[in-house]
């Protein structure tokens, strides 16, 4: 996996999307870092999916930095952070859809590829309208943590 390249990393303390629908976005930030810690089995220690349920898919998220740039420019949404798309891991150099169902190591850290990581309605609001439109097949990837370890962004 040396041709990922990890650009930015997000956590957040709570949810501002999952569990409102109908109403209005959370406020909770998302925190950019320079390092995380992935721990086996329950997720990014600090994130809000940390020791959500047992054997959850989306212990980690992942998202492509090609992928949220070209949108951005396709939508005019100027240069948001890709922190708005709530996301852990925003990577570079990879097709995150060739790791659905596949074992992989990044930095150390083994995880699983469970599925798309589909993009919501929120996307419209997050990025910009269509947001969500245009990240169809390709809204990121969900991922378990088999193995603890941390993450860094490459310099």
């Amino acid at each position: 996996m040396n041709a990922i390249k990890i650009r930015h990393l997000f956590i957040s303390p709570g949810h501002n999307f999952f569990g409102h629908h109908g109403e209005e976005a959370g406020v909770n930030p998302t925190l950019e870092v320079d390092e995380i810690e992935c721990v086996s089995g329950r997720g990014v220690r600090g994130d809000r999916f940390f020791d959500y349920r047992e054997d959850y898919k989306g212990q980690i998220t992942f998202l492509a930095i090609e992928v949220f740039q070209e949108i951005c420019q396709v939508l005019s949404a100027g240069t948001p952070s890709p922190g708005v798309t709530r996301r852990n891991v925003i990577t570079e150099g990879m097709d995150l859809n060739l790791l659905v169902g596949k074992r992989f190591t990044l930095q150390g850290v083994e995880f699983e590829g469970v599925c798309e990581c589909k993009p919501c309605y929120w996307m419209d609001q997050a990025i910009a309208p269509g947001g969500e439109a245009a990240l169809l097949g390709r809204g990121g990837l969900r991922a378990k943590i088999l193995t603890c370890g941390k993450l860094r962004v490459d310099s």
